[in-house]
């Protein structure tokens, strides 16, 4: 099974060309039908906190986008999108389409940023979800959600063993981003794909590092700091392999 990350240069405040960006990226490189398509946090507008421009409408925007990447490629694409709930709270969302074009899981993200004011245009989700991709059980979950190592036991604890984690993560702290992500696919077993976005904005730099990590921690594709692909083949029995053969899990009492 093939895993994609898709390392974008994020325009600020335009959807219109982040649209266009991403399909031009995946029509030189058309990933594998069945694929996994991972995009960055916010992808469509960069990490903004202007919610007048990155919500989206009753349209579904970015949700259409998506629906309309993975019908047209034969995959599923997990990217971020800001949403109003019907309580009209505002979310920073990870949301999933099947290659059908149909909703497979809506996150929002948990843990707020905030040093950088987040939580002054956000409201945070409250639950851990999960959707099914070709034999595994994915979570998705959204940069600062990366420092908290319980919200990733509590995906594992719903039998997730592939964890997706979708970012705008700032260069200076690129040592924590990679760190935290092998860490995380150390203690909990899993394969873990970390996406994040490279270029500026008017808050910060953003060096890339989009990386696949396996079971054991180790980086298996690495995005480097440039906007591009990266793909890599992931396999679930070697996770369910590596979890009989060493039970951690178990002994935590999180898997049978």
């Amino acid at each position: 099974m093939n895993l994609v990350a898709v390392q974008l240069d994020c325009v600020w405040e335009d959807k219109s060309r982040n649209f266009a960006r991403v399909l031009e990226l995946l029509a030189a490189e058309p990933p594998a039908p069945g694929s996994l398509v991972v995009l960055p946090e916010m992808f469509s507008t960069g990490f903004s906190y202007n919610v007048a421009v990155t919500c989206q409408t009753a349209a579904r925007e970015d949700e259409s986008f998506l629906a309309r990447l993975a019908d047209e490629f034969e995959v599923t694409v997990l990217g971020g999108a800001v949403s109003r709930d019907s309580g009209g709270r505002v979310h920073n969302e990870a949301v999933a389409f099947g290659p059908d074009g149909a909703l497979l899981a809506r996150y929002a993200k948990q843990r707020l940023f905030s040093p950088g004011g987040e939580t002054a245009a956000h409201s945070p989700g409250e639950t851990t979800v999960t959707f099914p991709w070709n034999g595994f059980t994915v979570a998705p979950l959204v940069c600062y959600d990366l420092r908290f190592p319980e919200l990733f036991r509590g995906s594992v604890a719903q039998g997730a063993d592939l964890l997706a984690v979708i970012a705008a993560w700032p260069a200076r702290r690129e040592r924590h981003w990679l760190t935290l992500l092998q860490a995380r696919a150390i203690e909990n077993q899993a394969y873990v794909v970390g996406v994040n976005r490279v270029g500026q904005d008017p808050q910060a730099t953003y060096s890339g590092r989009s990386v696949i990590v396996d079971p054991h921690g180790i980086i298996i594709a690495d995005a480097g700091q440039r906007e591009t692909l990266v793909t890599a083949r992931v396999h679930p029995e070697i996770v369910a392999e590596w979890r009989r053969e060493f039970p951690a899990l178990r002994d935590a009492g999180l898997v049978q």
